[in-house]
C-alpha cells in the first residue's frame, strides 16, 4: 500500500503546481492587457493634451500676427524717440560751437582744421620747458583729445564724414605725440639743472611732480657712488634697482606715469557700441512678415557684433610718430566700410595703378602665392597680447635711462651751459656690444593708483615701437602684493609698460538688475564674480521706487520673432521654453511687458524723455548684460 499513496501524492502536487502556474499566467495575462490599457489611456491622453496644446499655439500666432503690424507700428513710434535724440545731439554740439564762438577764450574747436593747427603751431614755438607749465597745458591738450575721441564715438555716420573722420584721427595723434614731446623737452631742461637741485644727504638729485593726470619721478645720478643700489621716489612710492655698471654712469632714470594711454593703437581708444538703425513701419512690417513666413533665416545675422573691432596688424615704423600715423588707416577700417562697393573698372584701374610693388607681385605670381599658403603656417607669437582679450588698465609707465647733460655753472653771476641739439637722449643699456646674460636685468617697482583696482595678478608688457604692439617678453619676476597695491618686475632694458587685465574677466555677468530711486532715476546693479557694479542714471522704469520684491520676477523669452512668458522660474532644475499660462505670443518685449503693467506704467513709458531713453539705451549696449549674463 505504501507505494501507491506516495505515487498519489506526487500527483497532488503536481496538479497544485500546474494549478499555480496557470494562476501566474493568466495574472500576468490580465496585468499586460491592463498596462495596454494604461499605455493606450496615457497615449490618448498625451495626443489629446498635445493636440489642445497646438490649438492653443495656433491661436495664440494667428492672434500675434494678426496684431504683429500694430504693434511694429507702435514701436516704431517709441524709436522715433532714438531720432528725436541723435538730432537733440547735433543741436547740442552746434549750440556748444556757438557760446565757444561767444566766449572767444584761447581753446581752440579741435574740429576745426585752422584752429587746431595754430594751437599747437603755437605750443611749438613755445620755447618755455617748465615742467609745472607743460602739465598744465597737457591737461587742455587732453580736453581737445577728449572731445575729438567723443565725437568720434558718438557721432552717426550721416552726421561725419570720412574725411572728418580722418582729419580728427590725424589731430589727435599730433597732439598725443606733441604732448610727449613736450614732456621730453621740460625732461631735457630738468637735467641741464639737475645739479641746481642737489639732495644735501645723497648728493643726487630727485625729484616728484604730480597732477591728476601725469606722476613725474627724475632721478640724476650726480654723485657717481659704486655702491649705489636703489632708489624709491618718496612721493609716488615708484622705486627702481641700478645696476652697478650704471651706478658710476652719468645717468638719470624717468618714471613718467600717464594715467591714460596715448601708446596703444588709436582703435583701441576709441571703440564705440553699435549703433541703432530705426527702419520705417513698411520695412519693420516687411521684415516681420518673412520672420513669421521662414523662421530662422536670418538668425545667423542675429549673433554678429559689428562694434567688435578687428585686430590691428602689426606694421613696422622707423618713426614713433609715423608708425602711429599708419595706425590712422587701421583705426578707420573699424569704424566704417571705406570701401565702395559702387566702384567702376575705371576707379579700380587707377588704384591697381598706384598699388605699391608687393601688391603686384602677389597678382603677378599667383602659383608662388599657392606654394606659400600651402606650406606651414607660423606659429603665432605667443608674446604679443592679444589686444582683443587684454587690455592696459591704469595708464602707461615711460621708464627711461637717460644721459645726463653737461650741467648749468655760475660763473661771475651768470649761468653757463652748453647748448646741444641732439636733444633728450636716451642711455643706452644694455650697451649693444654686450653679450646676452653679462648685464643684470633692472628691477622696477611701481605703486598703483588708488582709483584703479585689479582683480588678478596684472600682465605686465612692454611697448614694441617697431612693431606697433604690447610684448610680454624680456620681462620677468613678477611679484604682485594686493594689501600694499605694489608691483615689482625685472626687465632686460629700460622699456614703456602698461598693466593689463583680462577685458572679460568680469563676465558672464551673475546678474544685474535695473532698480527705480525716484523720478526719471534709476540705479542699474550689475553683479560679476569679483564685485558688484552700481551706475546711477536717469530712467524712468517702475512707478514703484522700491526695489522688486523675488515675486514680482519673471522670465521671458524672446528668439528674435516673437517674445514669450516662460512657466519656469529662476529657481528651477532645468529649462523649459512652456508657456506661463494666461500669457500670450507678442512681436516685441515691450508688448510682452504690456500685458501684465498698469495703464499708469505704460504711460510713463510713451510719455517718456527721448534723452533717458536713449542713455538707458546705450548703457545697456555698452554693459551688454543680455549678452554676458
Amino acid at each position: 500500500m505504501a507505494p501507491k499513496k506516495k505515487k498519489k501524492s506526487d500527483t497532488k502536487k503536481k496538479a497544485e503546481l500546474q494549478r499555480l502556474q496557470r494562476e501566474e499566467e493568466e495574472r500576468t495575462r490580465r496585468e499586460q492587457e491592463e498596462a495596454k490599457i494604461q499605455a493606450e489611456l496615457e497615449e490618448a491622453a498625451r495626443l489629446e493634451k498635445e493636440r489642445l496644446e497646438q490649438e492653443m499655439m495656433a491661436k495664440l500666432a494667428a492672434k500675434d500676427r494678426e496684431r504683429r503690424e500694430a504693434e511694429l507700428a507702435e514701436l516704431h513710434s517709441l524709436e522715433q524717440k532714438f531720432l528725436s535724440a541723435e538730432q537733440w545731439k547735433i543741436d547740442y554740439r552746434e549750440h556748444a560751437k556757438w557760446e565757444h564762438y561767444l566766449s572767444c577764450d584761447e581753446n581752440p574747436d579741435p574740429t576745426v582744421l585752422r584752429e587746431i593747427n595754430t594751437f599747437m603751431s603755437l605750443w611749438r614755438e613755445d620755447q618755455n620747458k617748465d615742467i609745472k607749465l607743460v602739465m598744465e597745458k597737457g591737461e587742455q591738450v587732453l580736453n581737445l583729445i577728449e572731445k575729438l575721441q567723443l565725437l568720434l564715438l558718438d557721432a552717426s555716420s550721416n552726421q561725419i564724414t570720412e574725411k572728418e573722420i580722418v582729419q580728427y584721427q590725424e589731430s589727435i595723434l599730433e597732439l598725443q605725440n606733441m604732448l610727449h614731446e613736450k614732456y621730453n623737452g621740460a625732461t631735457e631742461h630738468l637735467l641741464k639743472t639737475a645739479c641746481m637741485y642737489e639732495d644735501s644727504e645723497t648728493g643726487n638729485m630727485h625729484a616728484v611732480i604730480k597732477d591728476k593726470n601725469v606722476t613725474f619721478c627724475i632721478w640724476v645720478n650726480l654723485k657717481k657712488e659704486v655702491r649705489f643700489e636703489s632708489h624709491v621716489f618718496c612721493d609716488a612710492q615708484h622705486g627702481f634697482d641700478l645696476p652697478k655698471s650704471l651706478a658710476a654712469s652719468s645717468v638719470a632714470v624717468r618714471i613718467l606715469h600717464t594715467h591714460y594711454d596715448h601708446v596703444s593703437p588709436l582703435w583701441l581708444q576709441c571703440q564705440s557700441v553699435p549703433k541703432l538703425e530705426v527702419l520705417d513701419s513698411k520695412e519693420l512690417t516687411q521684415e516681420s512678415k518673412g520672420d513669421v513666413e521662414e523662421p530662422g533665416e536670418e538668425g545667423n545675422k542675429a549673433n554678429e557684433d559689428p562694434s567688435m573691432p578687428v585686430e590691428e596688424p602689426s606694421v613696422p615704423a622707423e618713426e614713433k610718430t609715423c608708425g602711429r600715423r599708419k595706425s590712422i588707416v587701421s583705426f578707420q577700417e573699424n569704424i566704417s566700410s571705406i570701401a565702395d562697393v559702387n566702384e567702376t573698372g575705371e576707379e579700380a584701374e587707377k588704384q591697381s595703378e598706384i598699388s605699391d610693388v608687393s601688391s603686384l607681385s602677389l597678382v603677378q605670381e599667383p602659383l608662388m602665392q599657392e606654394e606659400t599658403s600651402e606650406k606651414e603656417e607660423p606659429k603665432p607669437d605667443g608674446n604679443i597680447v592679444d589686444l582683443q582679450q587684454f587690455v592696459p588698465v591704469g595708464g602707461v609707465y615711460h621708464i627711461d635711462a637717460l644721459q645726463v647733460p653737461y650741467q648749468v655753472k655760475q660763473i661771475k653771476g651768470w649761468s653757463m651751459v652748453e647748448l646741444r641739439s641732439v636733444g633728450l637722449e636716451a642711455y643706452p643699456y644694455p650697451p649693444e656690444e654686450a653679450e646676452d646674460g653679462t648685464h643684470p636685468p633692472i628691477e622696477i617697482t611701481l605703486r598703483l593708483s588708488d582709483n584703479v583696482m585689479y582683480f588678478t595678478t596684472p600682465v605686465v608688457a612692454r611697448w614694441d615701437p617697431a612693431g606697433q604692439q604690447w610684448r610680454t617678453d624680456d620681462i620677468s619676476n613678477i611679484t604682485y602684493e594686493t594689501e600694499k597695491k605694489n608691483i615689482t618686475f625685472k626687465m632686460r632694458a629700460f622699456y614703456t609698460v602698461a598693466l593689463l587685465q583680462d577685458a572679460h574677466i568680469n563676465m558672464p555677468y551673475q546678474g544685474w538688475q535695473l532698480q527705480p530711486t525716484g523720478t526719471d532715476e534709476a540705479l542699474l546693479i550689475v553683479t560679476t564674480v569679483f564685485a558688484v557694479i552700481q551706475i546711477q542714471i536717469k530712467v524712468s522704469e517702475h512707478l514703484k521706487a522700491e526695489s522688486v520684491k523675488d515675486k514680482d520676477w519673471s522670465l521671458y523669452l524672446f528668439n528674435g520673432q516673437k517674445a514669450q512668458k516662460l512657466k519656469i522660474t529662476e529657481s528651477s532644475e532645468a529649462f523649459s521654453e512652456e508657456i506661463e499660462e494666461d500669457s500670450e505670443f507678442h512681436s516685441t518685449i515691450y508688448h510682452m511687458l504690456k500685458d501684465f503693467s498698469s495703464k499708469e506704467a505704460i504711460n510713463k513709458v510713451e510719455t517718456a524723455s527721448f534723452l533717458f531713453i536713449d542713455v538707458v539705451y546705450q548703457l545697456l549696449l555698452t554693459t551688454r548684460v543680455l549678452m554676458y549674463s
